[in-house]
């Protein structure tokens, strides 16, 4: 994807619609940017596969980093020794640089911490929590930080703290999000506006079209989720697969907004828990009807009545199962598909 002609391109685009050469060479100067997320990672495509929940394991991260991008392990739905388990089964099946997801609200956050630096992990991504308290632990370990947000005030925070990227999602992701409710298309100039960190958009990206559309807002790469959650390799259920892949526009929507927002799909469980926020019912409450393991219910064992389903707006655009080797091949070669056509708009414009 990031080669010589890429390069070019992309400055006769930029070249051909600037008309103040302040903003040409700032411009300029963050396309010639635009790779450092392979550099900072090592991967040959700046494509980071989410660290999802019961979808994210040794499988679906190890078929990613072969393939050319950065798979990441989701700790969040993980024991401990169970994490240790799928990154040990990742290095065997990749030599390829990979990571781990840890959401910071994890109750044994320090023992997935000193097991990441035990197994030789050199990639976190961090999320859920404040990026001050583990990033300086883990620099010391020669680990490279990644930190999830969606908003900029997060944004400044994580600069703040040192880390060597920030993922900016968008609420058209699925799973847990901002309250803020930006879009991908509002948050990634904002954040590109207030920080010089390498820049990772995430929130609605399936597409090579998307990915070339979070660049030219300013992103050095991005981070998918909902593609890679619906391949052949991810650990989601069979049917939790096939009930995602025949979304419509408007079949999932944020939720549980009082106590930490959520983008689901409308079944079941969405309704009843719709049904209890229109009654006034408090957060106790809501944690109630939430208990314990939904998502594991929803996601990793099928159960589309009453299981917690978190998937993507974008999920709407995918209609098929397909593999991680396949997915990554459709994705560079609309990227480059889409970029040729950017290119001939220089004739009219």
């Amino acid at each position: 994807m990031y080669n010589e002609q890429f390069v070019n391109v992309l400055i006769g685009c930029i070249m051909s619609h600037i008309v103040i050469g302040t903003l040409a060479n700032r411009q300029i100067i963050k396309l010639l940017h635009m790779n450092r997320i392979c550099n900072l990672f090592g991967i040959k495509y700046p494509i980071i596969q989410g660290g999802m929940v019961w979808c994210s394991g040794w499988r679906l991260a190890s078929a990613v980093s072969n393939a050319g991008g950065l798979g990441l392990i989701g700790a969040g739905s993980m024991h401990p020794e169970t994490l240790r388990e799928h990154i040990q089964k990742c290095k065997a099946a990749t030599d390829k640089p990979f990571g781990v997801n840890i959401p910071l609200m994890y109750p044994e956050i320090d023992i997935l911490i000193n097991m990441v630096i035990e197994e030789g992990v050199k990639i976190v991504f961090t999320s859920a929590g404040n990026p001050k308290t583990w990033t300086e632990h883990l620099h010391e370990h020669g680990i490279i930080v990644a930190h999830v947000v969606a908003s900029t005030k997060f944004a400044a925070k994580c600069e703040e703290a040192g880390v060597d990227a920030i993922v900016a999602e968008g609420f058209e992701a699925g799973g847990h999000n901002g309250r803020e409710e930006t879009t991908t298309l509002c948050l990634i100039p904002a954040v590109r506006q207030i920080t010089t960190v390498p820049l990772i958009a995430a929130g609605g990206i399936g597409s090579g079209e998307s990915i070339l559309a979070a660049m030219a807002l300013g992103a050095d790469g991005v981070q998918i989720g909902t593609r890679f959650a619906l391949t052949d390799e991810s650990s989601a259920h069979f049917t939790f697969k096939d009930r995602c892949l025949r979304l419509n526009e408007g079949d999932t929507q944020l939720t549980l907004k009082q106590l930490s927002p959520v983008r689901l799909v409308k079944n079941d469980f969405f309704k009843q828990v719709e049904e209890a926020e229109s009654r006034g019912a408090t957060t106790d409450e809501l944690r109630t009807l939430l208990g314990k393991g939904r998502a594991k219910k929803g996601i990793f064992e099928g159960d589309l009545f009453e299981g917690e389903l978190e998937i993507g707006q974008v999920a709407s655009c995918i209609h098929k199962l397909q593999t991680v080797d396949e997915v990554m091949k459709e994705l560079v070669e609309d990227f480059n598909a889409a970029l040729n056509r950017v290119n001939e708009l220089k004739r009219f414009i």
